[in-house]
């Protein structure tokens, strides 16, 4: 439901209000920021500042030749800019980010895994064969980008864009923590095998088997360095 009598006040912006105002719909393609600001009232550089703010949090894209375009709702950039700026201030912690994670994993894992299809499965799997041929290669490559891959592939079907964009922010925040960057090889096998476990609870229909599988990797993370130690 839109509150139209508030939407001023809550938006701050006199471009989001006309998005939302106008029914402008993601893919759908805006007039040029002098046509904007002649229909809205508004001067060039104020809008500019207010498109540029809205760009940033994924709302529109702004490229050559295509223009100003609405995109669809995404939370994870507004939360991955929040959480980046905390973490290199140090007001707070990735620790605690991590906490969220894991909660949100745990309490939407049956809801989220009962709406995966035998094709998802299948490619879950696929993932896991691929982070063993890194692991097991020659040379040895960390599958950094399964382990993204895999636990957002296990929540894919979740219809929960706020839960969806927090665990995509979160992986931007573990890559940026750089937590795992020193460890021993023995780490990243126990955390694949794990994966692997997980991803045939999931194939045999033993879903709450999985999550106690989930629970239990998450011992593995290892506590972030502190600023001295980096």
């Amino acid at each position: 439901m839109i509150i139209r009598n508030v939407k001023r006040e809550w938006l701050d912006s006199e471009f989001l209000t006309y998005l939302v105002e106008q029914g402008i719909g993601p893919g759908e393609r805006l007039p040029a920021l002098a046509d904007l600001g002649a229909e809205m009232g508004v001067s060039v550089g104020a809008l500019r500042e207010q498109l540029e703010v809205a760009r940033s949090l994924g709302f529109v894209s702004v490229r050559p030749r295509l223009g100003i375009r609405r995109e669809p709702f995404d939370f994870a950039p507004a939360v991955r800019a929040s959480v980046l700026f905390a973490l290199a201030t140090g007001e707070a912690s990735f620790a605690q980010f991590s906490q969220l994670r894991q909660a949100i994993e745990r309490g939407f894992w049956h809801e989220a895994v009962i709406l995966l299809t035998a094709e998802d499965k299948a490619e879950l799997q696929a993932i896991v064969g691929q982070a063993w041929g890194k692991l097991k290669g020659d040379p040895i490559h960390i599958p950094n980008g399964e382990h993204r891959r895999l636990h957002l592939g296990i929540f894919r079907r979740l219809e929960n864009p706020f839960v969806k964009g927090l665990l995509d922010a979160y992986w931007g925040a573990y890559e940026a923590s750089e937590l795992t960057r020193f460890a021993e090889y023995s780490y990243w096998l126990k955390v694949w095998t794990y994966h692997e476990r997980i991803v045939e609870a999931l194939c045999q229909n033993d879903l709450e088997g999985g999550r106690q599988l989930l629970i239990e990797h998450f011992a593995l993370l290892p506590a972030a360095p502190t600023l001295e130690e980096r």
